[in-house]
């Protein structure tokens, strides 16, 4: 099979044309007669809850459903993700990501595990979390891990058996993200670097958003995760979360350790108005999604947009731009068979037009859209 085009490499875009079969891509040949659209890899998502009137939380049909509508938009990989709720709710969900992921579905992305944001969050900072927080203590973290299917988890550092947690979690294999936080600088800088000893891969949940802001005689948790060399750091690059700024700022001081995520919620890709979020009532608008209280309460992103944002109001060339939505996400995870174009490698593919739309997706070389 044959893709031509304009095709987006790490470094450049090349006008040429992509060979692949359904077990990888073959050959990259350049050429000049190749058409204007452009071929980047895959998108990979990982932090997202919902589309399409759906939500991971409700079971095995809406993760199904969810995962079909972000592919439509370009997503290759997703980790569906959970919500603060009643630990028996949680492990309810972690069980139905097992279920997809054992049967595929031949209209969606691949499933490659779930994201358990919640419930080892801080009480003080659940943003639009339920309250319904609780301590990583060790039975709860051996029964999640038990599950096999978790592949990031959000967890505050102050909490207690944080310690601990971390390092059972890191050395199953699990990336252990900082969020939903009211660490300090100290106390977030110390959990990187329990991860790092325990032979895991630190990260940041939606950084900047549910963690205290940098200031300057508190540098707090923002200030660890941008300064270290070795953590990555989600971010939902949607313009109600972040500052276009603080976008430039944490790219130019983290680089390719800075991974766009939708944090979408059910209500993307539907009408605006009410909606709800974990049992909580929201209302979309204007793009952006709120509590009754005005606060954000996730998002209606989906990495498509995000890409264009990236290009359009954060200054990023092309290969920039598509690295924030495949690349940083496929190194974060451990995933080296994706994430570029390049013979060897996975054919995952996004194509868009000269408008930057979606129009056609490709995932394990066969095509899906």
């Amino acid at each position: 099979m044959l893709l031509s085009g304009q095709i987006v490499l790490p470094d450049c875009v090349m006008p040429g044309t992509v060979r692949f079969e359904e077990s990888g891509i073959q050959t990259i040949t350049p050429s000049h007669d190749a058409g204007r659209r452009y071929i980047l890899p895959g998108f990979i998502d990982c932090h997202v809850h919902g589309g399409d009137g759906a939500d991971t939380m409700d079971g095995v049909a809406a993760i199904r459903r969810l995962s079909a509508f972000h592919l439509r938009c370009g997503t290759t990989t997703i980790l569906p993700t959970t919500i603060t709720r009643p630990w028996n709710e949680v492990m309810d969900a972690l069980r139905a990501v097992a279920e997809v992921v054992s049967a595929p579905q031949p209209d969606g992305p691949e499933i490659h595990g779930a994201h358990l944001e919640g419930p080892f969050v801080s009480p003080h900072k659940l943003g639009a979390q339920p309250p319904f927080s609780v301590s990583p203590d060790p039975d709860k973290v051996a029964e999640v891990i038990g599950t096999g299917i978790v592949r990031v988890v959000t967890l505050a550092p102050e909490l207690e058996h944080a310690d601990s947690a971390v390092a059972a979690f890191a050395k199953a294999g699990v990336r252990v993200s900082i969020g939903h936080t009211t660490a300090g600088y100290e106390q977030a800088e110390q959990a990187i670097c329990r991860i790092c000893a325990a032979g895991g891969v630190p990260g940041a949940t939606h950084l900047f958003n549910a963690m205290s802001p940098v200031a300057g005689r508190n540098p707090g948790p923002v200030a660890a995760l941008m300064c270290s060399d070795v953590t990555y750091a989600e971010m939902i690059f949607d313009l109600h979360h972040v500052h276009p700024a603080n976008f430039r700022l944490a790219r130019r001081l983290m680089g390719n350790r800075l991974l766009f995520v939708t944090d979408a919620m059910r209500g993307a890709g539907m009408p605006e108005g009410p909606s709800q979020l974990g049992g909580q009532a929201v209302e979309i608008r204007d793009g952006a999604v709120r509590l009754p209280d005005g606060s954000l309460a996730g998002s209606v992103l989906t990495l498509d947009t995000a890409f264009r944002n990236a290009m359009r109001e954060g200054g990023m060339s092309m290969a920039a731009a598509s690295a924030l939505v495949s690349g940083n996400a496929a190194r974060f995870l451990g995933l080296h068979d994706r994430g570029r174009i390049e013979p060897g490698l996975r054919a995952d593919f996004v194509v868009m037009n000269e408008d930057f739309e979606v129009t056609e997706v490709w995932v394990g070389g066969r095509r899906k859209i």
